[in-house]
């Protein structure tokens, strides 16, 4: 009978460039977010839920910022603003900062953090955020109908609406990942992955440029005509994407730092696509990122880094998303992947706020994640965290979060001391490996997904997460921008890894006899 072989390379195909451990319930240790006692609430309605009650269609001439505002109420007196984090010892107690103003740092240069008037939010009863939030889902009614701008009263509250700069991002699918938990996790039914890739350029960080460049816009246009010439970022890819379409979309210069020869062709081809000046710099992320803080301190270009707090209110709708998507039940466990730890903190911040103010009682444990090439908070957290040391961070296929000096460590630790939470690390071959098995349940994860689910292996052998706690594993940007960690892993192609889960192409001779001969070996006689 003819022979086949298997093809040694895919250039074949490619041939160019808890036992139940309960959730945190009361409030959170270290929780920044407090409230005085509700008086009775009236139940008004916000000025937003006129623009989704209507059933007449809009006149044709119209579009849908004109509809929205045509239709806007009066404002309902929720406001935000910048605070030093953590407040500094001996500080001013009374030191903030309007969201007008261009600031990255307190006083003491310490982190700022967006802080909200909890006592006009809680004016309001949690039922009523609830349904709030759940009659805006889907909808195109601007801006709501946007998963971030949804909660507008949550993220932004003063902003006008005709500033918003939206895609329409967030909303995106909450992938019950049936059969990756019964069959490779020790029977776990209620597995989650929240695939916040699925967005406008294919990651997370959408959430939050959705936010940034809107304030940017309000501060360039009349009346506070800012003198604000671009938005600039140092980036490992994703953020740069983010900044670039939004950018793009508002008619705003946008400016990217990238490491050279450090990110996906995926990731190098949109901020270019979306017409950015794009900087391809001899450095790594932390490199990139001591520039452009030092440039944007010299020129009329807004930071647009997760040092910039305004993103984190965007990534923290994230959470709130999981909650409406389980109908407002908690999750045990939330695991998400660490780099520059903007994010651990934002889905911290957005599980709390909902706690605080009644929508849920309770937050979820949460599991930061990071690649063992790239694992400071790791080696923080093993430490008791007695002390931090920042790394240079070593090459790792999951490049996003390939960052050794991440900014938002501070916070990180916060969100992890709230919640009871762990840090957990994965080599390249757990995180290829976890990512491999996600692929062969249906999903095309990316290695940061892979990092996230190598932990969540490791802490299910430990028995610390238990088959029946409903966990959430995030996904921070889609698999597609990351081809090429597939294409090596599939082709043997890593050095000392096993890739025990490749599946390479096979050739074949194109006679039914070889063909037969391949299927009948391959699928086991069950043809």
């Amino acid at each position: 009978m003819a022979t086949s072989t298997a093809a040694s390379s895919l250039s074949l195909l490619f041939s160019h460039p808890h036992s139940r451990q309960p959730s945190v319930r009361g409030p959170a240790a270290g929780s920044h977010l407090r409230l005085p006692p509700r008086a009775s609430p009236s139940r008004p309605r916000c000025a937003s839920s006129d623009t989704t009650a209507t059933k007449h269609r809009r006149p044709a001439e119209e579009n849908i910022r004109e509809e929205a505002a045509r239709l806007r109420g009066p404002a309902q007196g929720f406001s935000a603003w910048y605070e030093p984090f953590p407040p500094a010892p001996g500080g001013d107690p009374d030191e903030r900062y309007s969201l007008d103003e261009v600031v990255y740092r307190s006083s003491s240069g310490g982190l700022l953090d967006v802080r909200h008037d909890m006592e006009a939010l809680a004016r309001y009863p949690g039922s009523y955020w609830r349904d709030l939030f759940d009659s805006r889902v889907g909808r195109t009614a601007w801006p709501y109908g946007s998963g971030v701008w949804s909660k507008k009263e949550f993220v932004l509250p003063e902003i006008d609406s005709d500033h918003i700069v939206s895609l329409f991002e967030g909303n995106s699918n909450l992938f019950w990942a049936e059969r990756l938990g019964r069959e490779h996790l020790g029977g776990m039914n209620d597995l989650w992955v929240k695939h916040c890739g699925i967005s406008h350029t294919g990651s997370f960080k959408d959430l939050g440029m959705t936010v940034l460049v809107s304030q940017v816009n309000r501060l360039r246009r009349a009346p506070l005509s800012r003198p604000i010439n671009g938005v600039g970022c140092a980036s490992t890819g994703d953020t740069s994407a983010a900044l670039s379409a939004y950018c793009a979309a508002a008619g705003i210069p946008a400016i990217v730092f990238l490491p050279a020869d450090r990110i996906s062709l995926q990731q190098l081809i949109q901020p270019i696509a979306n017409g950015a000046t794009v900087l391809s710099l001899d450095t790594d992320f932390d490199g990139c990122m001591r520039l452009i803080r030092e440039v944007t301190a010299e020129l009329p270009i807004y930071l647009a880094n997760s040092l910039n707090s305004l993103r984190l209110e965007g990534q923290k709708t994230a959470a709130i998303e999981i909650l409406q998507q389980f109908n407002w039940q908690v999750p045990d466990w939330v695991i998400v992947p660490g780099g520059n730890l903007g994010n651990i903190y934002a889905f911290y911040k957005g599980f709390e706020m909902c706690r605080v103010l009644g929508l849920v009682d309770r937050v979820p444990r949460l599991v930061c994640a990071q690649a063992a090439n790239a694992n400071p908070l790791y080696r923080y957290y093993k430490s008791g965290w007695t002390e931090f040391q920042p790394q240079v961070a070593e090459t790792t296929y999951a490049s996003a979060i390939q960052i050794g000096d991440p900014v938002s460590v501070d916070r990180a630790v916060v969100a992890l001391k709230a919640t009871n939470g762990i840090v957990e690390e994965a080599t390249e071959e757990e995180l290829m490996d976890a990512t491999s098995l996600a692929d062969r349940t249906g999903m095309f994860a990316c290695p940061h997904t892979g990092v996230a689910l190598a932990a969540l292996f490791k802490l299910r052998d430990q028995r610390i997460i238990g088959p029946n706690d409903r966990t959430v594993v995030v996904s921070t940007a889609h698999g597609l921008k990351f081809t090429q960690s597939k294409i090596d892993y599939h082709d043997k192609n890593v050095k000392d890894m096993v890739c025990q889960y490749a599946n390479p192409p096979i050739s074949v001779k194109a006679d039914f006899g070889s063909v037969m001969d391949v299927l009948q070996k391959n699928l086991n006689g069950k043809i």
